[in-house]
């Protein structure tokens, strides 16, 4: 899996994902993240690359020329028969889930477009962007902390990167619903218990009771995501036992 981010600030997403799960998943080969500086591109004695918008209006436009140069270089060093996805990260894009992080991470490659200023010239991105894509309903000073967030999620999902397999597969998401609560030692704390049922031993009840609260706390903290839930006939017979749906 290899991440190409093309940015104003590579010195920001080396730095922020060179640790934790993704750290250790470049240092095994699992993924490789290669930055480029739009700098670099620019044609300008200054290595500017933004101007001012046409039309007038405030702040500044990164302008077509660097981006374009930019992304022919990735794509030239990749060199694939079929077009490589192109994430531009906007607040106007799809907003972000699991199920995209899913679909992306079978990608060999993804290429993420950092936004900056007042945004980009629109020809570039008509002519280089496969898919617009926001991490929520507000604005950040640039694309990289939301690319830092999509190369966090699709890197858990790449074979070989969790030690435990099934922690990719019943974590929060899993079936469109939120994780069941985790306990660890001590068994009390605080004159709070653990629930019994976690130190009995029996998985099916276990998996029974984690599978109940998941239901629960999805239909409390998250009631949008049972629309889309794989939910059988004793989930929703459990629901509306419970007078949540």
């Amino acid at each position: 899996m290899n991440f190409h981010v093309l940015t104003l600030f590579p010195e920001m997403i080396d730095t922020g994902l060179s640790t934790s799960i993704t750290g250790r998943a470049m240092e095994k080969g699992l993924i490789s993240l290669h930055t480029v500086n739009i700098r670099d591109y620019s044609k300008n004695k200054h290595n500017q690359v933004d101007d001012y918008p046409y039309g007038g209006g405030a702040g500044m436009v990164m302008a077509p020329g660097p981006v374009y140069r930019a992304y022919n270089a990735v794509e030239e060093k990749i060199h694939s028969k079929k077009k490589t996805k192109v994430i531009y990260l906007t607040p106007q894009g799809k907003v972000f889930n699991q199920k995209i992080a899913e679909e992306l991470a079978k990608e060999e490659d993804l290429i993420f477009l950092c936004g900056h200023y007042e945004g980009i010239d629109e020809r570039v991105l008509d002519m280089i962007v496969t898919d617009p894509i926001s991490i929520g309903d507000y604005v950040l000073t640039g694309g990289e902390l939301p690319a830092m967030v999509m190369i966090d999620a699709i890197t858990r999902l790449v074979p070989g990167v969790l030690n435990n397999k099934a922690s990719a597969e019943i974590e929060t998401f899993h079936d469109n619903l939120l994780e069941y609560p985790q306990y660890t030692r001590p068994e009390t704390f605080m004159d709070l218990s653990v629930p019994e049922v976690l130190l009995s031993g029996h998985h099916g009840k276990i998996n029974n009771w984690r599978r109940e609260q998941s239901l629960i706390r999805t239909a409390k903290m998250r009631p949008d995501l049972l629309e889309e839930a794989k939910l059988t006939q004793k989930d929703l017979e459990f629901l509306k036992k419970e007078k949540l749906t």
